[in-house]
């Protein structure tokens, strides 16, 4: 009961808090402030002031894709039946922020807040059975009801008529669908057995539904507002032939054609329902039947009819209400709702393809070839017409199910549009003929052409330290083949990339790991600009600094010059997903935050100077010491996988229900083989947040006594005036903040032999000193998150309901390792970890 309520004391925080930072920017905007960071007016005004002409600022949206992509990543432990009464105790507080409220309303106000603080208190925290899949699919979709089906279009609506503002001579500004969501969920088979084709079938399906049953619903509505007459209001032609295919033949209606028009493409919208067998009830039965949509295209264009006759005919305002959110919503979410990702590891591709061709030219041995010896192969395959698959060959099953769930992203494609399934992603991407391997496999089902000509994006994940150093190379070599060079010019001429944050930082630790993927920046953009190839770069970023976390806006204007090219996709995982999107305001807030982030990168720092060379040379020091003291650490220490498995949560973490992937690759306790994720989880768990700031210490410790002189002096420079040293400074300050060295040594009492005990928690212990030492002195400051008063009382208010957990967490452990078979400890601890990560906010 007492972790409980403690872990629902920062549920409960976490929402007063969100309510605060609503309350305050609302305020600002009553009193006409100006327009802050983060927003797109702040955004439109500081291109103008840097002299940037109108028509270059609208010009930038016709090219631009931002896209945030949804990721099932287990770190989000609370249940959406906890998450929707979360929902209705923020709406009751924005109620009592809104208009007075008489004694009667605010009475009932309070006692709406009681019921549903009182059924959070009688919801179970935890979820008693395993998610699958299609549970993450449907978790997902909930996001789509709360913010991204009426809040993308607000969006937009916005910032159509900033652009407005800024030329009001100017014709009507109506921008492209540049801001459009993706989805790892239900396409993501990397490492995850239960994405199958029938699974990625099904959550197609469900994505066409929850759009469907959106747009059935505007539609009613919007035919219920549209009741003007003709013998009040002239209409144009095209809107009269539009209503005259109507099945909607009744009298009452005859003079209504704005109505008639609308309830023909409610009748067209439930045939293509049907047509796809999305088994969407409508909310009211159609007027009669009609043909289903081809596309969405189709039903923008019938939307558009309506439009145009409204503007044409003085009923301009009209038009700017419900009909203009519904057509950008079409635009945006088309019959698809989201582009769905495919994610693979190149070690499938690469079996999958050794027995497709073993199938049909005996004693290729592909596995055996030298890596040229497969690009000669792979490379003449993409030009043969002749299919490697066969009906009439049997094939394992893994090829079975690789192959599966392709020929179903074509099918997905045909039915719901090109932008179903769109891009094709190969983790661990490490040479060449990783890539062409996954060519290859599209070429088979069809989404890719010997004309060369290709449906779908084939993007590289560099993940590992090794892979980016290597990754300008592999892509320089790759646009060196003509065949795939005509690819990316079939799928408009830019080629995207991803990079990995969360193996990086495993692997390289904290320091290194946002070094080399700067330095992969620099040299990826360098090879794409010798080849005149667009560069999108597609950031696989996690919750927790750990994982290249951290604010979004700070992020995206922190890479280095010509990275952001008015594109950029992110991933948003985990926990993150429901502390920025459950929230319909501060979903809103989050999305424009991604548009003005990018617009700045872009139009603003697209042709900035390259850092100070000294700056450049002593980050690749700095890295250099802290990659050494993270390797001696985690790799090369004997006994540190034993601590890290006695001291921290791991292994209860992966008892909970909060994902459908293993926590680990194999079943070892191999760090390498563990996964990203539960890793970074663990350590925030225990306080210690290891992976968002080991190295950093021993890092500058070294480099000073290497430049005794003027080291410390060059990093306080860099600190002032170069944003990625600033941005990771900042990160780094965040992380140390929360940590608390006395609460992980309680964790670190766990391990029983005392001498690794001893020996590993002394080396952290110095090491987390000398990190906040290091901080403190290069920033100028005395305490941390000096600079962020806001943040440092955040988290000062929440320590004294998140420590208890700490401490609650650590006897438990304790028990439950001395009898095993204990169910109340463990459900017990699971609670713990919810309340903890709640307690943090970007915990995983």
């Amino acid at each position: 009961q007492i972790v409980r309520a403690f872990s629902y004391f920062s549920h409960l925080a976490n929402i007063a808090e969100d309510q605060h930072h609503i309350r305050r920017t609302r305020d600002h905007a009553l009193r006409g402030s100006a327009p802050h960071k983060g927003s797109l007016a702040h955004s439109l005004a500081l291109a103008r002031d840097n002299g940037l002409p109108d028509a270059r600022i609208r010009e930038f949206f016709d090219t631009a894709l931002i896209s945030p992509v949804l990721t099932a990543h287990p770190t989000e432990v609370r249940r959406k039946s906890t998450i929707d009464r979360e929902m209705e105790i923020a709406a009751l507080l924005a109620r009592r922020d809104g208009a007075a409220l008489t004694p009667e309303e605010a009475g009932g106000n309070d006692e709406a807040l009681r019921r549903a603080v009182l059924t959070l208190w009688q919801t179970s925290l935890l979820r008693w059975t395993k998610l699958t899949v299609l549970d993450e699919v449907a978790n997902g979709l909930s996001y789509y009801d709360y913010t991204f089906l009426r809040e993308l279009p607000r969006v937009y609506a916005a910032l159509e008529d900033q652009l407005q503002a800024l030329a009001p001579s100017a014709s009507r500004v109506e921008v492209p669908a540049f801001l459009v969501m993706g989805s790892w969920i239900g396409g993501d088979r990397d490492g995850n057995p239960f994405v199958t084709a029938d699974v990625l079938h099904q959550t197609l399906r469900m994505h066409h539904a929850r759009v469907h049953g959106f747009y059935l619903a505007e539609l009613h509505a919007l035919g219920g507002e549209l009741s003007l007459g003709t013998r009040v209001v002239a209409v144009s032609d095209e809107l009269t032939a539009l209503a005259q295919k109507s099945p909607d033949h009744s009298l009452h209606r005859e003079d209504e054609p704005y109505r008639r028009a609308i309830a023909g493409m409610y009748a067209r919208l439930v045939a293509t329902g049907e047509k796809l067998d999305v088994r969407v009830v409508p909310p009211h039965p159609p007027a009669g039947p009609a043909l289903p949509y081809d596309n969405a295209v189709q039903l923008r264009a019938e939307l558009d009819v309506l439009d145009r006759s409204l503007r044409a005919h003085g009923s301009a305002i009209l038009a700017r209400g419900r009909l203009r959110s519904l057509r950008r919503a079409v635009s945006v979410f088309g019959f698809h709702l989201a582009s769905i990702d495919l994610r693979q590891n190149s070690d499938v591709h690469e079996r999958t393809i050794a027995e497709l061709l073993e199938a049909v030219m005996p004693g290729t041995d592909y596995l055996s070839l030298a890596e040229p010896e497969r690009v000669k192969l792979l490379v003449a395959e993409l030009a043969i017409a002749r299919p490697l698959l066969s009906p009439y060959l049997a094939y394992g099953e893994q090829t079975r199910g690789e192959i599966a769930i392709l020929q179903e992203a074509a099918r997905a494609q045909a039915l719901y549009g090109p932008q179903a399934v769109r891009n094709c992603i190969i983790s661990k991407a490490a040479s060449v003929s990783d890539i062409l391997e996954c060519a290859v496999l599209m070429k088979e089902v069809g989404l890719l052409r010997t004309d060369g000509t290709a449906s779908v994006n084939i993007i590289p994940l560099f993940e590992t330290i090794e892979d980016l150093r290597g990754s300008s190379v592999i892509m320089q070599a790759v646009f060196a083949i003509p065949a795939f060079k005509a690819l990316v010019r079939s799928m408009g001429g830019t080629q995207e990339v991803m990079l990995g944050y969360s193996d990086s930082n495993k692997d390289g630790g904290f320091v290194t790991s946002g070094w080399e993927l700067y330095k992969a920046e620099i040299d990826l953009v360098a090879v794409f600009r010798r080849h005149d190839i667009g560069l999108r770069l597609f950031h696989g970023r996690g919750g927790s600094v750990g994982r290249g976390g951290g604010p979004s806006y700070e992020a995206i204007l922190a890479q280095p010059g010509g990275a952001v090219q008015g594109q950029i996709r992110i991933t948003e995982q985990g926990e993150i997903i429901s502390s920025k999107y459950s929230s319909p305001e501060v979903g809103r807030r989050n999305l424009e935050v991604l548009a003005a982030a990018t617009l700045e990168a872009t139009l603003l720092h697209k042709d900035q100077s390259a850092p100070d060379p000294a700056y450049l040379a002593a980050m690749e020091e700095l890295s250099a010491h802290a990659f050494a003291a993270y390797r001696g650490l985690v790799y090369e220490t004997p006994g540190f996988e034993d601590y890290f498995w006695a001291s921290t949560v791991i292994g209860e973490i992966a008892t909970l229900n909060i994902g459908s992937r293993p926590a680990s690759r194999k079943t070892t306790r191999s760090i390498e083989d563990l996964r990203a994720i539960p890793w970074v989880f663990s350590w925030a768990q225990c306080r210690l947040m290891l992976p968002g700031w080991y190295g950093f210490g021993t890092a500058v410790r070294e480099f000073c006594a290497a430049h005794p002189v003027d080291g410390m002096r060059l990093l306080q420079a860099m600190a002032r005036d170069w944003p990625f040293f600033q941005t990771l400074l900042s990160n780094m300050d965040m992380v140390l903040a929360k940590s608390s060295i006395a609460i992980a040594s309680r964790y670190a009492g766990l391990v029983e032999d005392a001498a690794l005990r001893q020996a590993i928690f002394s080396r952290l212990r110095r090491e987390w000193e000398s990190a906040i030492a290091s901080l403190k002195e290069i920033l100028g400051h005395d305490r941390l998150l000096q600079q962020n008063p806001l943040l440092e009382r955040s988290i000062r208010n929440r320590f004294p309901y998140l420590d208890p957990l700490n401490h609650v967490q650590i006897e438990l452990l304790r028990h439950l390792r001395a009898n095993d078979a204990n169910a109340k400890a463990l459900r017990t601890i699971q609670i713990t970890i919810n309340g903890i990560s709640a307690g943090l906010r970007n915990s995983g």
